[in-house]
């Protein structure tokens, strides 16, 4: 009975007599009626401020960071040589889909690898005359940049809460810090004097065991002593405190700071905040941080100067975003980092290209290129040119990771089916532009 009555009252709940017909209404719309908000992703929210340059940048490097996936897999193996089969594991990472295969992608950089069968008819690669030549030059150069890539972990470590970061975490940045394959056990030994390892439950951490007062100096600090003439720029009494130093913004040359939207002007950067902005003190990144109240001006501009500095420490002075966002609870940064990076655009540049979006630090480009360029970088320029990719993808300005990514590595893009052609991307202005998805990870969730 009482069944009966329920379900008599939800029958007429949900109709209403229109004009002399009969209305269901689902069971959500009898809730009361409430605007949504409706989220947009890194992507809608970027699109209207692309720096082409970057893009091209970008580009650059998603080749060349898998062609090096491969070279690192031989350089594991001995005598730098696998059987094809073997390097199949490496698809994921690679972008490649079924029926494409890892020998497709090799063998279309016959400079840095080859291929051959042996006698029971196994296929195998291995690394060419001039591979083994580059992988020499690049423990060499690794050797001789290991100071400074030693002197960035320990600043890092002096900018953390307590002063330690968990050892898997600052491995995400080897490849882009010039860190060797072994720093976890070789640099224990050859820098004892800056940090250990030390073993904890979660995991294993490196730990300052001294503090540098030399070294708890920004890279802003230390360009503005460089221009003053002073070389030695050292930190106050030892103790880092505010700063007051504008970032450098740098703009594309056509661009405009709105735009209009249904007759609404919409600002990428207003004027009057940006020098707002620009005048606020805040905490040096390497002073103490935890009673800084989250949202406040300040808070968010000394996350800016966190990642200014971090960026200052990467090789092309880009990173991959969430990497950064490994780190909110280690250098006291906001939770929607994201959202930071946009809003200072001229200071950072998002590149949501493929399924990972990195962030680039725009005063450190001219154009497509580092105004300074280590050994290292110029390293991977030497093994950019050795690859054999040229993309022919259009429309450089389209969102998303792009679902012929296998054309162009595997040759069927209609470029040069010349074994020996280089990847093409030197002009700002080409349409002939590689559009291919990141190599590993998936997209990143703005709310992390």
């Amino acid at each position: 009975m009482q069944a009966t009555r329920s379900r008599n009252c939800l029958t007429q709940m949900l109709r209403r007599q229109d004009l002399g017909q009969w209305q269901c209404r689902c069971p959500y719309q009898l809730a009361p009626s409430r605007g949504m908000t409706r989220g947009r992703s890194v992507k809608e929210r970027s699109k209207k401020k692309r720096v082409h340059a970057l893009e091209v940048a970008t580009e650059r490097w998603k080749v060349l960071s898998k062609v090096l996936t491969v070279v690192d897999a031989l350089k594991k193996e001995e005598e730098h040589v696998t059987p094809l089969k073997r390097l199949e594991i490496l698809r994921p990472q690679l972008g490649l889909t079924k029926p494409h295969k890892v020998a497709h992608f090799i063998r279309r950089s016959p400079h840095l690898f080859e291929v051959c069968r042996d006698s029971r008819g196994v296929m195998w690669a291995g690394l060419s005359p001039q591979a083994e030549d580059l992988v020499e030059e690049e423990a060499r150069l690794l050797d001789e940049h290991a100071p400074m890539a030693a002197q960035y972990v320990t600043r890092m470590l002096m900018m953390s809460v307590d002063r330690r970061l968990p050892v898997d975490k600052i491995a995400h940045f080897r490849r882009d810090m010039g860190l060797p394959h072994d720093f976890r056990t070789r640099w224990v030994h050859m820098f004892p004097e800056l940090f250990r390892v030390v073993r904890m439950e979660d995991g294993d951490y490196l730990q300052l065991v001294s503090w540098n007062p030399n070294w708890a100096v920004t890279e802003l600090e230390k360009k503005k002593a460089a221009l003053a003439g002073n070389a030695n720029v050292k930190s106050n009494s030892g103790t880092p405190g505010e700063l007051s130093l504008p970032f450098p913004m740098k703009f594309p040359p056509n661009f405009t700071s709105y735009y209009k939207f249904r007759g609404k002007v919409h600002h990428y950067v207003k004027t009057g905040n940006t020098e707002q902005f620009q005048k606020i003190t805040y905490l040096s990144p390497y002073a103490e941080a935890k009673g800084l109240t989250p949202g406040t001006p300040e808070f968010d501009k000394r996350a800016v100067a966190v990642m200014h500095e971090i960026l200052s420490f990467m090789l092309e002075r880009r990173l991959v975003t969430d990497h950064l966002t490994h780190f909110r609870r280690e250098f006291v940064m906001p939770q929607k980092l994201m959202r930071l990076l946009l809003k200072h655009y001229g200071i950072f540049y998002v590149s949501e290209r493929g399924k990972r979006l990195s962030v680039f630090l725009t005063e450190a480009y001219d154009g497509t290129e580092l105004t300074e360029k280590c050994p290292l970088v110029q390293w991977r320029e030497k093994v950019l040119q050795l690859t054999g990719y040229r993309g022919s993808i259009k429309n450089l300005g389209k969102l998303g990771a792009s679902s012929d990514s296998e054309d162009y590595f595997l040759g069927h893009d209609g470029a040069s089916s010349d074994d020996d052609a280089i990847l093409d991307v030197e002009s700002e202005h080409s349409d002939d532009m590689l559009d291919d998805p990141s190599s590993d990870g998936s997209e990143m969730d703005l709310e992390r």
